[in-house]
């Protein structure tokens, strides 16, 4: 007997029981919002309605405690943070109080995705907040567990400075082939900052390739490693921006990654400007270069709590173990690096991390295992405007740099001279 066939659900539904997947993928399995967003959405046929699931997981990570004092506030006892309800009013909710959605609509496109007694539920604590003229706060609270290690880290007014920056849409930073680009704010040589802008494909200059997005603190490694010419090798390259700057500054660049995936964007990012590299598949902890190079930049894998303004998941998936483990990584990683340096040659070293352990204690730790290595100090004039190095040379980006003219993402940045004898 054949079964019966579905009936399509109501526009919009689609949209809304993929943003649904997302935050499971991300809240109960602990994946990478970006790595759960092609099975996750696979099913949408409209690029519009994969971007719309994207942006209502996203917006749902960005402000998920507010969210959930909201929903606590208008029940009598507390729903268990799995329960398809709460989920489904974080749905709900960050649509009205936060991408603008009519509430009517909201609501309408959320029902669907819960069954029974819930429905009932679900309709009656967003009515009941809506009228009762809800709001978040300005500023986002940020997860217990991140604003503590912040606060212990960095002060408090680091914790309010990302607490501000989470609750906005940070711009879009654009590093230029040559100096040529769409109209925007200047903040460094060969860059460019849009706070409007219509799809990044249909921007002036994309085609022909004359930039990419990189945001204005990524792009800081590959410019301490100044212009070529030089044999430069990026590690973990993909998805490419550090490598399509060393090429653009005339380095002869080889770029490794162990991702094939990511390196397909790189190679199609080097067709796309007219730049060139050598492109290697390979993991750094078992591949080594035929000869020791001028410069190496390693952007090392790591918790990627610097870039949590662009990815928010990152603060609810990353723990003190993950942060021990990428620390751990990246040693050895620096260790390997270390030794494709040619003598008087630069290493840079860098993570999108805001956390000490994978910065400021790995240049202490690799400074107290490799003597023929110094700091080399980062210049007021190598790097954005805003920007200083810490009186030890190296650079450290935090929430509330620039924040009146748009943040940027936290980076540990260090270039390192090796000895030339």
């Amino acid at each position: 007997m054949a079964r019966p066939r579905l009936a399509p659900e109501a526009p919009g539904v689609p949209a809304r029981r993929a943003a649904l997947k997302l935050l499971d993928a991300v809240l109960r399995r602990g994946l990478p919002l970006e790595a759960a967003l092609a099975s996750a959405t696979g099913e949408l046929d409209r690029r519009e309605d994969r971007g719309l699931a994207h942006a209502i997981a996203a917006a749902v990570l960005r402000r998920l405690p507010d969210l959930d004092a909201l929903i606590d506030s208008a029940t009598q006892r507390p729903l268990p943070d799995d329960a398809k309800a709460r989920f489904v009013l974080r749905i709900a909710l960050a649509q009205a109080l936060v991408l603008n959605t009519p509430p009517h609509a909201a609501i309408a496109t959320a029902l669907p995705l819960v069954d029974g007694g819930p429905r009932k539920l679900v309709h009656g604590v967003f009515g009941t907040l809506l009228r009762g003229n809800a709001r978040l706060p300005e500023a986002a609270t940020l997860p217990a567990d991140t604003d503590a290690r912040w606060c212990a880290a960095w002060g408090e007014g680091v914790v309010i400075a990302a607490a501000q920056a989470i609750a906005q849409q940070p711009p879009v930073d654009l590093s230029l082939k040559g100096e040529d680009g769409p109209a925007g704010e200047t903040l460094a040589p060969h860059h460019r900052r849009l706070t409007e802008h219509g799809p990044i494909a249909d921007l002036p200059g994309y085609a022909t390739g004359d930039w990419w997005v990189q945001d204005l603190a990524a792009s800081i490694p590959a410019r301490l490693l100044g212009r070529g010419p030089g044999t430069a090798i990026d590690l973990c390259a993909a998805p490419g921006g550090k490598t399509l700057q060393l090429a653009a500054a005339g380095w002869d660049v080889t770029a490794l990654d162990n991702s094939e995936n990511r390196l397909m964007r790189l190679t199609e990012n080097l067709e796309r400007t007219g730049l060139s590299a050598t492109v290697v598949t390979g993991d750094a902890l078992v591949w080594k270069p035929a000869a020791p190079a001028d410069a190496v930049l390693l952007d090392a894998p790591c918790s990627a709590t610097g870039i949590f303004r662009r990815h928010p998941d990152v603060l609810h998936r990353v723990r003190p173990s993950v942060i021990a483990e990428t620390a751990a990584l990246q040693a050895r990683l620096l260790a390997r690096a270390a030794d494709w340096v040619k003598p008087g040659g630069r290493l840079v070293y860098a993570t999108c991390s805001l956390e000490p352990a994978e910065g400021e204690a790995q240049l202490d730790r690799f400074l107290a295992a490799r003597s023929d290595y110094a700091v080399e100090p980062a210049d007021a004039g190598e790097l954005p405007a805003g920007v200083a190095a810490h009186d030890r040379g190296y650079v450290r980006t935090l929430p509330g740099m620039l924040a009146d003219r748009g943040g940027m993402d936290g980076f540990f940045i260090v270039r390192l001279r090796r000895d030339g004898r």
